[in-house]
């Protein structure tokens, strides 16, 4: 008997996300940032592609009856969580009550919900202990008080922030901190050459890794001049935007959180950080969007969108659920 790898198109499902099909048995590098289709053919395919995902299958020929078979390989998960609760540090309130999610590798993802409602707790218990929130960004610390979060299958609650980081994990933060002394060139030289380490890959030297930047900063729309600044610093809301989705376009991380990043952006600015997201969407990574505003999920489309209430994801669907909820508020689709 021999067998054969192949690779198909399939529908995204309107099921659950854990049921979904959207994985390769193939790895491709992930860094398609640089490439641009002609533009009869580009809003097409970017609809395509959001509409179809890869899914790998195996082509099996039998000797004695000359039939063949086709058998799907399951979508690879990135995130799974089951059950998460989690306390404010301080004040011990209890502020995440049972969150239950699965990503597979090549679906968008996008939490929607009110203000105190746990979107953005949930992706800092994620990222619990990261850097000092704290301290950095005046969020108080939050403490995970059961259920369990695993990613790529390992536990990432035991996990040290740095493992997360080389891991493929990334978080981008509603209020970018700034960090006086650093140059945008050595944080993302150093930040670069360290996950590179982890996956066994040559280091960059600062030449190398010039020409490995330069399509990325032109997807964001930013001046090289920018590298010489100290991070973030006295940037612009679009600016601190920007350098965020180029930081995540130089770690290539396999999954994504990005908290209310279209907070603060004008159309433009928006539409630039839009464009960056979705040129490095791969059937191999996904993304975790968080936000208030449908508009948002106009330009990076989601394959699923999740409503957050008292702290547990109450109702999950596609596009049309952000479009209900933008058109007839929280209230109409509340679980109270």
């Amino acid at each position: 008997m021999t067998a054969r790898l192949c690779f198909s198109s399939l529908t995204s499902l309107p099921n659950p996300p854990s049921i979904s099909s959207s994985s390769s048995c193939t790895r491709v590098h992930p860094n398609l940032i640089s490439f641009k289709l002609p533009s009869r053919f580009r809003s097409r395919n970017a609809d395509r592609r959001r509409s179809y995902q890869t899914a790998a299958t195996l082509t099996v020929d039998s000797q004695t009856s000359g039939e063949k078979t086709l058998e799907t390989v399951p979508p690879r998960v990135l995130l799974e969580v089951k059950n998460l609760t989690a306390i404010v540090a301080e004040s011990r309130q209890e502020i995440l009550r049972g969150v239950n999610l699965t990503i597979n590798e090549g679906e968008v993802h996008a939490i929607m919900g009110k203000n105190g409602s746990g979107k953005s707790t949930f992706s800092k218990a994620i990222i619990i202990f990261w850097v000092s929130l704290e301290v950095l960004v005046g969020h108080p610390d939050y403490e995970v008080t059961g259920g369990t979060v695993s990613f790529k299958g390992e536990d990432l609650l035991n996990m040290e922030p740095e493992t997360r980081s080389h891991a493929g994990l990334f978080m981008s933060f509603q209020t970018p901190v700034e960090i006086p002394g650093v140059s945008n060139m050595d944080f993302l030289l150093m930040a670069c050459n360290a996950r590179r380490e982890k996956r066994g890959e040559p280091t960059l030297s600062p030449i190398e890794f010039f020409g490995f930047l330069s399509p990325k900063l032109a997807a964001v729309n930013m001046n090289p001049r920018f590298l010489d600044r100290n991070v973030n610093e006295g940037f612009s809301g679009g600016e601190k935007k920007r350098n965020e989705i180029l930081q995540l376009a130089v770690l290539e991380a396999e999954l994504a959180i990005l908290d209310e990043i279209d907070s603060g952006l004008d159309v433009d600015a928006l539409q630039d950080v839009a464009k960056a997201v979705n040129g490095l969407l791969t059937p191999h990574n996904s993304i975790l969007m968080i936000t208030h505003y449908q508009r948002l999920l106009d330009y990076i489309k989601p394959n699923y969108v999740h409503i957050m209430e008292a702290g547990a994801i109450v109702r999950t669907g596609d596009i049309s659920l952000a479009k209900q909820l933008e058109k007839e508020g929280y209230r109409a689709i509340s679980s109270a």
